[in-house]
């Protein structure tokens, strides 16, 4: 069993801890957390900077939690034991008696499509977890959960309050298509139920239309991994200046093309940086050919916090789509948390975050926004310092404990600027 202090020192690093936690208004509450696309895995490995991840690592330290049960979504028995035989599953959850991971197992890799057929995998799933729980000593426990399918399909007779933590928009996702018949009864039933709804940008909020507690939440930053970043690679040093970085899967349905395209002509002389995976070649093979366009593969977090620190500018070159305009962008907070002038598109829940950000509405020169951006500079010491501290990520999980334990001072609705750091 991987030694307990190590493992939750490793999670600390992710988050800041220094504010004032909700334990002194709340009796420990026990706690039932459950992923949708990832897994422990994932909160100890690449993905851990992810909204779902963080909200763990959180959980794992919060004073406010008592017995903590954090399930797996389903995974295929054979797969499994195929990743077993060559070291590929993660580090071991470091269990004890307050605290123990589920991994409930099936030999089908994927969930079915059909609500019939999905009410039957999730009243079995939710069986495991009320036996998982139980086992625990966990008493009436709170669930979160960042699945849409166990909100609006698991029962979950045993546990007190429910709250969806819903960090994106699974109804708009085209490689989700399949599902949107079961997303819309899963959202339906999250009405009729009343369980509570945490949206990191209005527009999910707007698709689910809950009738009980909702509110706004945004993504964040870990301000440890921003306070003092290090030096950039010598790879991103040497390129020609201005440099201007965008951080991300470089999708077709995200990344605007033609805005990357205008950008790298107008500014011939500098680098424009894309490091990411690759999601799909219509990106990168119409960019790939220029001379001043770099991808790269996507790096480690404390990369990336140098790479964006030495950027001259940070963009954000979205189209504006239902995908996009639901989207709380994780890499906007770290430009600003950088201290990096910023070009982003006019996105709904771009707006709110700060206004030192050039928005470039749909249409117009995306060019334009860089220059704009690169004329007014970054923003002073005491400037990213105060954005940090305003947009970590204890202060996001406090506003959700505050609605998934049904605490006084709950955020009844949108995040504000002034609230995100904006002056």
């Amino acid at each position: 069993m991987l030694d307990m202090k190590s493992k939750d020192k490793s999670l600390a690093k992710t988050q800041d801890i220094e504010h004032p936690t909700i334990s002194s208004e709340n009796e420990a509450q026990d706690v039932v957390f459950t992923f949708y696309t990832e897994s422990w895995a994932n909160a100890t490995g690449p993905q851990m900077y992810m909204t779902g991840p963080r909200l763990l690592a959180t959980l794992m330290s919060e004073p406010s939690v008592g017995r903590l049960l954090v399930a797996n979504p389903y995974r295929s028995t054979p797969i499994q034991w195929a990743r077993g035989l060559i070291g590929a599953r993660g580090a071991p959850f470091p269990a004890d008696g307050r605290r123990d991971l589920v991994e409930p197992r099936r030999l089908r890799r994927r969930d079915p499509t059909s609500v019939g057929a999905l009410e039957r995998v999730y009243r079995d799933y939710d069986r495991i977890l009320e036996l998982a729980a139980a086992k625990l000593g966990a008493n009436r426990p709170v669930v979160i959960t960042t699945s849409p399918l166990v909100a609006g399909f698991a029962p979950l007779r045993w546990a007190g309050d429910v709250t969806f933590y819903a960090w994106d928009d699974w109804r708009s996702g085209l490689p989700h298509r399949p599902f949107w018949p079961a997303y819309d009864e899963a959202f339906a039933r999250i009405r009729v139920s009343g369980r509570s709804v945490i949206g990191v940008s209005q527009a999910i909020i707007d698709r689910i239309r809950p009738t009980g507690p909702s509110a706004v939440v945004p993504n964040g930053v870990a301000p440890d991994e921003w306070r003092q970043p290090g030096k950039p690679p010598r790879w991103y040093a040497e390129l020609p200046s201005p440099k201007i970085l965008y951080v991300g899967v470089l999708t077709s349905h995200r990344l605007d093309v033609q805005a990357i395209k205008e950008t790298a002509a107008r500014f011939s002389g500098g680098s424009v940086v894309l490091v990411g995976s690759i999601g799909d070649r219509a990106v990168v093979d119409p960019v790939r050919r220029l001379s001043n366009v770099h991808i790269h593969p996507p790096v480690g977090r404390a990369e990336v916090a140098s790479l964006i620190h030495a950027a001259d500018v940070c963009i954000l070159p979205h189209q504006v789509n239902p995908v996009t305009s639901s989207m709380s962008p994780i890499k906007l907070y770290e430009y600003l948390a950088g201290g990096r002038p910023v070009a982003a598109s006019n996105l709904p829940p771009v707006r709110t975050v700060d206004p030192r950000i050039v928005f470039v509405p749909d249409g117009h020169s995306f060019a334009d926004g860089v220059e704009e951006a690169l004329n007014r500079g970054p923003l002073s010491e005491p400037d990213r310092m105060a954005f940090i501290d305003k947009n970590s990520w204890s202060r996001r999980h406090q506003q959700i404990l505050r609605v998934a334990f049904g605490l006084p001072g709950a955020p009844p609705g949108s995040i504000t600027q002034s609230e995100t750091g904006s002056k």
